[in-house]
């Protein structure tokens, strides 16, 4: 692994409108490290998430940084060639007219579609690399097939090629088993692993711990804005750890690898 992190954030406070969701928040994550980072609705997930895309900041403070890949400033489309995201709530801003081929390629261009003027830069290589990718997820078969006629499975098969078109070393994913049925949740577990082998960095966002694969090792655990726990999964991943994230008693199971929570 590289000695300069993948993510560094030190005593950073961070606003959604006027509630404070994050204060004081540090975290770091190593190139090419696996972390789930996991906690109930409401916890600061998708505000962590938005602050690395860079799309919210941290008040400014003198002991205050964000850096990603040692810098703390970025060209934010630059950025999004070296970390891609895949999320429910990217699929959702597409139209449901969009062909799974318009999808990929919009990843060349950090954009929802390539309508207008970006459709004059697709060129013959973006195609070409965009059903590389395709192909490589098993999704070639729809490539010219609207979003509106694909199952979910299907859908985020496009967008986690749509992450991969610059074949960026980190790839982000925000609850990315939602609405999955278990033949889609298991083959998108292997893509995952797959990845895993290749050795990309992954931050994976989740409230399930069933959804989290062996692989990933390293756990932070997170609520009101807090970090409960972090470290070694067998370690972190505890019913005292996770009866203080969720704040409701559990039963934890393991098993292969995997970690399953049920009621007490």
């Amino acid at each position: 692994m590289s000695e300069v992190p993948l993510i560094r954030i030190s005593n950073a406070t961070v606003y959604r409108g006027d509630t404070r969701v994050l204060h004081e928040f540090s975290l770091s994550i190593a190139q090419g490290e696996q972390v789930a980072i996991v906690g109930p609705n409401g916890a600061g997930k998708t505000t962590l998430l938005k602050l690395l895309n860079r799309e919210l900041y941290p008040v400014h403070a003198e002991d205050s940084r964000v850096e990603i890949l040692g810098k703390d400033r970025w060209n934010v489309w630059d950025l999004r060639r070296h970390i891609g995201l895949v999320s429910d709530d990217l699929r959702v801003r597409y139209p449901r007219e969009a062909l799974a081929m318009d999808v990929v390629l919009s990843g060349f261009f950090s954009s929802i579609g390539t309508h207008g003027m970006l459709a004059d830069g697709v060129t013959d290589e973006h195609r070409q690399k965009a059903r590389q990718v395709l192909e490589s997820f098993s999704a070639e078969s729809f490539a010219e097939t609207p979003l509106k006629r694909l199952s979910t499975g299907q859908q985020r098969r496009c967008l986690l090629a749509r992450a991969m078109v610059h074949e960026p070393a980190t790839l982000i994913l925000d609850e990315p088993m939602a609405g999955l049925d278990l033949a889609a949740r298991f083959d998108y577990l292997s893509r995952i692993a797959g990845l895993v082998d290749d050795g990309r960095s992954i931050v994976l966002v989740t409230h399930h711990l069933e959804e989290i694969p062996p692989a990933v090792k390293r756990v932070v655990l997170l609520r009101d804005g807090q970090i409960i726990a972090d470290g070694d999964k067998a370690i972190v991943l505890t019913e005292a750890n996770l009866e203080a994230t969720f704040g409701v008693a559990m039963r934890l199971l393991a098993d292969g690898g995997y970690f399953f929570a049920r009621p007490k």
